[in-house]
């Protein structure tokens, strides 16, 4: 049995092939897994994703397991307290963007009855496919997402750029940005 043929940016680290694999590109409708996603795009700003996968169990325990709900009624006292958590990425403007993220984020769920239809409003419920040999080959940001990151940061949303939407993008599975030669690619077809 040969062994599988994966985007090279995975690589041989177990954290990177599972999310790879199972997770990258995938789409997702649950509103609870979008807000995760969104939350953990905009942490990754700056950083690599490996340093967001590696204490992603540590930011579901600090911010109760992603529920937009919880997440909305951060006071300063929790706020102290993912400041003081160790296991996470402790920056100021991100934590507070979180807290004021999942403001808008229920706001825009009760408006189009959820975020995912929001969202996958904006490629009528159908993922962009890429059609790239090579990991480099991709853009790190596209009009629809520069599109999107203006909407959303015109309703008030932080840690929203193009690039850092772009990669939510290609992580909810909106893109397919798997290289040709992907076993997922194929899947996702």
């Amino acid at each position: 049995m040969s062994e599988k043929t994966r985007c090279k940016w995975a690589g041989n680290i177990p954290i990177y092939i599972d999310y790879h694999d199972n997770e990258w590109g995938r789409p997702v409708h649950d509103d609870m897994k979008l807000f995760e996603m969104f939350i953990l795009e905009g942490m990754q700003a700056g950083l690599a994703w490996i340093t967001v996968l590696n204490k992603r169990e540590a930011f579901r325990l600090a911010f109760d397991g992603f529920d937009p709900k919880k997440v909305a009624l951060y006071d300063d006292t929790k706020f102290q307290q993912l400041m003081a958590n160790e296991k996470i990425i402790r920056n100021r403007l991100k934590i507070h963007a979180a807290v004021n993220n999942a403001r808008l984020f229920l706001m825009v769920a009760e408006e189009y009855s959820s975020f995912d239809k929001f969202l996958w409003g904006y490629v009528n419920d159908t993922p962009i496919t890429g059609h790239w040999q090579k990991h480099e080959d991709m853009p790190v940001s596209t009009p629809l997402s520069d599109k999107i990151s203006k909407d959303l940061k015109k309703m008030g949303f932080k840690f929203v750029g193009s690039t850092i939407i772009y990669s939510f993008m290609q992580a909810i599975g909106m893109v397919n940005d798997h290289t040709t030669d992907c076993f997922v690619y194929k899947e996702l077809l």
